[in-house]
C-alpha cells in the first residue's frame, strides 16, 4: 500500500510538471507571436549598450522551458525529501513570489524609464540575496519569468544567475565557515595545552 503512494505522489509530481513546463511553453510562444505581429521579435544589448551583442528573444523558446523543468525538479525533490512538506511547499511559495516580485518591479522600473530604482531594486535583490535563500531554482524561475516580456530570457536570466551566485556563496560558504569558526572559538578543543 504505501509503494502504491509512493508512485502515486511521483506521478502527480510528474504531471504537475508537466502542467508547468506545458504553461511555460505556451506563455513563451504566445509572448513571441506577439512580438512577431508587432514589429518582430525584439533583440536585446547587453548592458543595454549598442556596441555590445544582441540576444535575441526567441531563445525564450528554449531557455524558459529548460528552467522550468530544472526548477521543477529541484522543488519536487527538495519537498519530497522535507520532513513537513506543507512547510517545504510554502518556502517554495514565498520564494518564487518574491522572485516575480523582485523580477515585475525591475521591469517596470526600466519600462518607466527609471533606472536609477532599477538598479536600487537590482542591489536591493543582491542584499535579500545575501540575508535569504535567494539562490533556490524557485527565486530564480520566478525573476525570470516576470522579467521575460519586458528583456526576453536571456537576459534575466543572466542577472538571476549573479544574484543566485552571491547568495549562494554567502549561505553555503561565508555563513557556515563564520559559524565554524565561531563554534570554535566559543568552544575550544577540549585537551589542548595553551602556551
Amino acid at each position: 500500500m504505501r509503494m502504491w503512494a509512493d508512485n502515486a505522489i511521483d506521478i502527480a509530481t510528474g504531471r504537475w510538471r508537466l502542467w508547468l513546463l506545458a504553461a511555460v511553453c505556451v506563455a513563451e510562444l504566445a509572448h513571441l507571436v506577439w512580438e512577431h505581429l508587432h514589429g518582430g521579435i525584439v533583440s536585446h544589448h547587453l548592458l543595454a549598450r549598442p556596441d555590445l551583442p544582441a540576444i535575441w528573444n526567441g531563445w525564450g523558446l528554449v531557455l524558459l522551458p529548460a528552467l522550468a523543468w530544472f526548477a521543477s525538479g529541484r522543488v519536487s525533490r527538495r519537498i519530497a525529501a522535507s520532513r513537513d512538506p506543507r512547510r517545504a511547499g510554502a518556502r517554495v511559495a514565498i520564494g518564487a513570489a518574491a522572485g516575480l516580485l523582485t523580477g515585475a518591479l525591475l521591469s517596470a522600473a526600466f519600462v518607466q524609464g527609471r533606472e536609477d530604482l532599477a538598479g536600487a531594486v537590482l542591489l536591493a535583490a543582491v542584499a535579500l540575496g545575501v540575508l535569504l535563500p535567494a539562490f533556490r531554482a524557485e527565486c530564480v524561475f520566478g525573476f525570470v519569468v516576470a522579467m521575460t516580456f519586458v528583456f526576453g530570457a536571456f537576459l534575466p536570466l543572466l542577472i538571476g544567475s549573479v544574484v543566485a551566485a552571491v547568495s549562494a556563496l554567502a549561505h553555503r560558504g561565508v555563513y557556515p565557515l563564520v559559524w565554524r569558526l565561531w563554534k570554535r572559538t566559543r568552544h575550544p578543543a577540549t585537551g589542548r595545552v595553551r602556551s
